[in-house]
């Protein structure tokens, strides 16, 4: 692709319309390559792009329910933070390296270990997670948090939340860009004022909260889970956001920019979260109103004004990404195929919206458990996907092999049925034996709670031998 001057390989399906640069247009099209004259952008930006969506109560409650409901001290939570995070930022550079070149989603480009059918299956679990599960979660924290600051009704702050994310993400690439590129500065001012304070008064010595879990290794285990969980929630997303690049961008840049973005949002904001949790307070019971009330008044008024605007900017990418994977699993809508991801993304807000608003009044609880079961599929997908960048390495590195490679996103009649089986057999398999949450609690941990919950490790390296053995298996072989 590298060579191309114009338009695009044969084969290739080619994002239609003209959109360039432009910030106040929607952006046409699906899920097709785009062509190098509409290519633009430096890997730098990704920094903010990746940064801004981090910057806010999500990732502060986080840290928060390291110390405050699984019993972990400062100390540890702080370890658990950066093991889990570093583990997702990691994965995140490297998916998002290839966006660049092969200018595709990273769902698109999931086609070639899962082939185009069996695509379908993390292409619709991650439009559901990400397009409404993220999307719910961010518009409880940022529709609290404008509550708390104005004193409206919960549903009304939600709904003036919902529309700004929705209307980003309906508008599409360049304004989610433009976003978070501008909030950036508003953001990280007013979250490193607060996080001063809050580091300043944090009792690091302090144990567990009265009535928080047993903490120990197993609960050290489920904070690496979840913070991995959380930062690798955007892996899925990660080429999404480098395929405009110009394709002669370095993708070591585009990676190591994208993944310092995640790594250096989520890690300080949960970590602050945790030392939150050593001053007291409803940590749990009133997660926004316990945090900033341990700030000044104007330090809490504007804290609070940033949460709701970092939960818009987390959510134009959830919604935008969540609606391009819908398009992903080429499931085919009565829609202007020009406009089929916009007016996605349009309903994944009406739906988030719903979900949502029946998460207002159990905020924490429904968190705690939907971090971990993100963890619980990501961790098998990414098995799959990165078994199949080791195994065909020769193909993923070559320049000259890059037709391949648009071969297999492309043709509709390719099938590989050993990422699909490996990915399922997998989250079945791991979430059995493995899980530790509220709602389920697997085979091991409910004979050894010390083990904790590590289900997405489990899956990982489970999903990774089968797709390695599989994909030798008649029957499971690809067909091209």
């Amino acid at each position: 692709m590298t060579e191309i001057k114009e338009g695009a390989p044969a084969g290739v399906v080619v994002r239609e319309g003209d959109y360039g640069a432009r910030v106040a247009a929607v952006e046409p099209g699906g899920v097709g390559f785009i062509p190098l004259d509409q290519r633009h952008g430096r890997p730098l930006n990704l920094l903010w792009t990746w940064t801004s969506p981090n910057l806010e109560f999500a990732t502060v409650f986080l840290g928060v329910l390291a110390v405050a409901a699984f019993g972990l001290t400062f100390w540890q939570a702080t370890a658990a933070i950066v093991a889990g995070t570093l583990l997702g930022s990691a994965t995140h550079a490297v998916l998002s390296a290839r966006g660049p070149r092969y200018g595709v989603p990273e769902m698109v480009l999931g086609r070639v270990p899962f082939g185009h059918r069996g695509n379908m299956l993390p292409s619709a679990i991650n439009s559901v997670a990400g397009g409404v599960g993220w999307f719910a979660v961010n518009s409880v924290s940022g529709s609290l948090a404008l509550n708390t600051l104005t004193g409206m009704p919960k549903p009304l702050c939600l709904a003036i939340v919902v529309a700004l994310q929705a209307g980003v993400a309906f508008f599409g690439h360049n304004l989610v860009h433009a976003y978070e590129r501008y909030a950036f500065p508003v953001l990280a001012v007013v979250f490193g004022i607060a996080s001063v304070i809050i580091l300043a008064k944090a009792d690091f010595g302090a144990p567990a909260p009265e009535g928080a879990g047993a903490g120990g290794i197993g609960a050290f285990l489920i904070v690496v889970g979840a913070s991995f969980g959380y930062a690798a929630g955007w892996n899925p997303y990660a080429a999404d956001y480098t395929r405009y690049l110009p394709a002669t961008t370095s993708p070591r840049a585009a990676g190591l920019w994208a993944g310092l973005g995640v790594f250096a949002g989520c890690t300080v904001l949960q970590i602050v979260g945790a030392a939150s949790a050593t001053l007291g307070g409803k940590a749990l019971a009133d997660p926004t109103g316990a945090f900033t009330g341990h700030l000044p008044s104007l330090v809490a008024n504007l804290t609070l004004l940033v949460i709701a605007i970092g939960a818009v900017g987390a959510n134009a990418i959830n919604i935008y990404s969540g609606s391009m994977s819908f398009v992903a699993t080429g499931i085919r809508l009565p829609l202007p195929v020009r406009l089929q991801r916009a007016l996605v993304a349009g309903a994944f807000g009406a739906v988030g919206l719903v979900v949502a608003y029946f998460g207002l009044d159990d905020a924490g609880h429904d968190y705690e458990a939907f971090l971990l079961v993100i963890a619980y599929w990501i961790g098998p997908w990414l098995g799959v996907v990165l078994a199949d960048l080791v195994l065909r390495r020769g193909v993923w590195s070559a320049r000259a092999a890059d037709a391949r490679v648009d071969a297999m996103v492309f043709d509709v009649r390719r099938r590989s049925w050993a990422g699909p089986a490996a990915m399922a057999a997998a989250v079945v398999v791991s979430v059995w034996l493995f899980s530790n949450q509220e709602k389920y609690v697997g085979i091991v941990p409910s004979h050894h709670p010390s083990f904790g919950d590590i289900t997405f490790a489990a899956g990982f390296v489970l999903a990774a031998v089968l797709y390695a053995v599989l994909r030798k298996v008649p029957g499971f072989r690809e067909n091209g």
